[in-house]
């Protein structure tokens, strides 16, 4: 069985080439997040899976902040907004994410990928203020997808972190138990670990 280490190593890299696939379905598409908006985040019924969120909890453990976290979150409902979401932005902060560099797959797909609908045909999983205040990079963003240009499909990269760790990687839950059951995962994970070596050293 693959460490927690490997997993969250490999959910890295599944990151970073998304980023990279991101990156470059913006720069043809010229679509862009709206400057300090933090409206998807809002959404209190967004679903997460725990291996998305791995990363962040294994920076937790490694920072000594995890049982903080987990407190946290235990305060938290599960149908409520993202416990990383700050209600208020510092002057040189461009969004309401406290935990950026760690967010979910869902956070990062939001806006710059596709599903496929019942025909195969991409389309667009973008908010609606993009939708309205970028209305002409929109509709060319479309016709790029319509004459087969790039865009990253959002099932393919599911399919990816499935493969990581099926369990862990396919079952969906409120974002916030996501994101708990993560850090309780790390957390049994180097538990165990721990009291295994005690006991071989006793």
């Amino acid at each position: 069985m693959p460490s927690i280490y490997r997993k969250v190593r490999s959910v890295e890299k599944l990151f970073e080439q998304l980023s990279k696939d991101i990156t470059q379905f913006q720069q043809q598409s010229k679509l862009n997040c709206l400057s300090s908006c933090g409206m998807c985040c809002l959404n209190p019924a967004i679903e997460a899976t725990v291996l998305e969120f791995l990363p962040f909890a294994y920076y937790t453990y490694k920072q000594g902040t995890a049982f903080h976290w987990f407190d946290r979150l235990k305060d938290k409902p599960s149908i409520n907004t993202c416990v990383m979401l700050k209600n208020l932005l510092e002057p040189s902060e461009s969004g309401f994410c406290s935990q950026y560099v760690h967010r979910g797959l869902i956070c990062r797909l939001f806006g710059f990928s596709a599903n496929r609908n019942k025909y195969g045909t991409p389309l667009i999983a973008t908010c609606a203020l993009i939708k309205q205040e970028q209305k002409e990079k929109f509709e060319q963003a479309q016709k790029h997808i319509a004459e087969g240009g790039f865009v990253p499909i959002a099932r393919d990269y599911y399919m990816q972190l499935s493969a990581i760790d099926f369990t862990l990687g396919t079952e969906l839950y409120p974002i916030n138990k996501a994101i708990a059951r993560a850090i309780e995962t790390v957390l049994s994970y180097y538990s165990y670990r721990e009291r295994s070596r005690l006991k071989k050293a006793s």
